[in-house]
């Protein structure tokens, strides 16, 4: 499956969930000249021979690889309860800065005060999956909040199918046609 792809030099590693943390994926690769950024949650399970590639970045922290910061961004549900798919401090999105540019992954979160209140992001992704993380309009408020040059609407596949995309971008589009929403198949048919 990853045949022809070239060997990864960095890998951001978001969740627990399996489409986040993928054991059997990460074996399938090339990691030899890989390091693992990694929350604490996802180190806790890793294999012993993968945690001496991890760098455990948990909310709020920082550190630099490959002359890329990465900033760890809480991602979690609303309204927070222990029960929650995503608790607050468990996972991480993440903003890379990279040059002069910043990109945001989102991870699997709600609009949450701190990814509305982030500043000065180039790139976005911001994922919205029903049940797992927001709809359509919560996305759309959270961008509209932040204000990213360039958002990538990703993740999007739910217990009820496919986001509508094309609706995101109208929402966000209707309030702010500055924002450069770029939609793209990130789903095999």
């Amino acid at each position: 499956m990853f045949e022809g792809i070239a060997a990864p030099d960095l890998i951001l590693i978001t969740d627990i969930h399996g489409d986040h943390y993928n054991l059997e994926t990460l074996k399938a690769i090339d990691l030899s000249h890989a390091k693992l950024i990694v929350p604490q949650a996802v180190a806790d399970k890793l294999p012993d021979d993968l945690k001496t590639k991890a760098m455990v970045v948990n909310n709020g922290q920082s550190i630099s690889q490959l002359d890329i910061g990465i900033l760890g961004i809480p991602m979690y549900n609303l309204p927070e309860s222990a029960d929650a798919k995503h608790t607050k401090g468990r996972g991480n999105g993440y903003v890379l800065t990279i040059g002069n540019k910043k990109i945001y992954i989102s991870g699997d979160t709600a609009g949450v005060p701190e990814m509305k209140s982030l500043k000065d992001i180039d790139v976005a992704f911001v994922c919205m999956n029903l049940p797992y993380t927001m709809d359509i309009n919560e996305a759309s408020e959270a961008v509209l909040a932040f204000q990213p040059k360039i958002v990538y609407p990703y993740h999007y596949r739910g217990q009820g199918g496919l986001a509508d995309t094309e609706a995101f971008k109208k929402l966000v589009n209707a309030k702010n046609p500055k924002i450069d929403v770029r939609l793209r198949n990130w789903y095999a048919q």
